[in-house]
């Protein structure tokens, strides 16, 4: 595989294969490199660090024992918190900060290359959060939904018209008004249809006073239809 595309900010040849092939071997499905930062001191260094980064996590390699044994620190990017870097004289000094764990810094590393880290680890950052984000707004929120259980309605009372106690006296003017429906009551058998007594009578016209006297106590009629009334029912007597 070639790997001219990761010397293009002016990586050491040798360097890149040696880290590359390593890498290689290490990477999983659907994994590929993006990019290779090799640290470059102001001496030669035959064994220099370097920050690799490919579609899926972070390898910061460090070489060991005169390049004969290799030390990886790997991060996927849901382990990353953030990256920084400071540019000095000599490069710039990157820094890998994880979410667990102490800081991971690579000094040495040329500003071109640097820069070009920083930008594609804060990209990668950048798509987590905000993939996170997009699941979030997803996601139903069951846990602050309470569960509706239906619950029996109890039906409305119905209504029926209900004379009131005027519509009971002779010369009725007031309305029927709407009330709840009473429970359900047996009717008084109707007596026997019979030559009703004087007494009786006097019975009714009293029952009449009674109730008009009542209505006019308790100011549901005027005083003048009080005595209207009362002239209408004595009228009969």
């Amino acid at each position: 595989m070639s790997i001219e595309k990761y010397t293009w900010d002016g990586q050491d040849a040798k360097i890149i294969e040696k880290i590359h092939g390593k890498i290689m071997d290490m990477l999983t499905s659907g994994e590929s490199i993006d990019y290779i930062a090799v640290q470059k001191k102001p001496a030669v260094t035959l064994f220099p660090d370097s920050i690799t980064v490919s579609n899926k996590r972070i390898f910061l390699c460090e070489f060991a024992k005169l390049g004969l044994a290799t030390n990886f620190e790997i991060f996927s990017w849901h382990d990353i918190k953030d990256i920084s870097f400071k540019e000095e004289i000599f490069g710039s000094k990157v820094t890998v900060i994880p979410f667990t764990g102490e800081n991971l810094t690579v000094d040495y590393i040329p500003k071109v290359q640097a820069r070009k880290l920083y930008q594609l680890i804060k990209e990668a950052l950048d798509n987590i959060q905000s993939g996170k984000s997009n699941a979030v707004e997803r996601k139903p929120d069951v846990e602050s939904t309470p569960l509706h259980i239906p619950h029996p309605e109890t039906p409305a009372p119905k209504t029926i018209p209900v004379e009131n106690e005027m519509d009971k006296l002779p010369g009725n003017f007031s309305a029927p008004s709407e009330r709840p429906a009473p429970a359900y009551v047996q009717p008084p058998s109707t007596p026997t249809p019979k030559e009703v007594s004087s007494e009786e009578e006097d019975d009714e016209t009293t029952k009449k006073l009674t109730r008009l006297k009542s209505l006019f106590d308790r100011q549901l009629i005027s005083q003048a239809e009080y005595e209207s009334k009362k002239a209408e029912i004595l009228k009969d007597f």
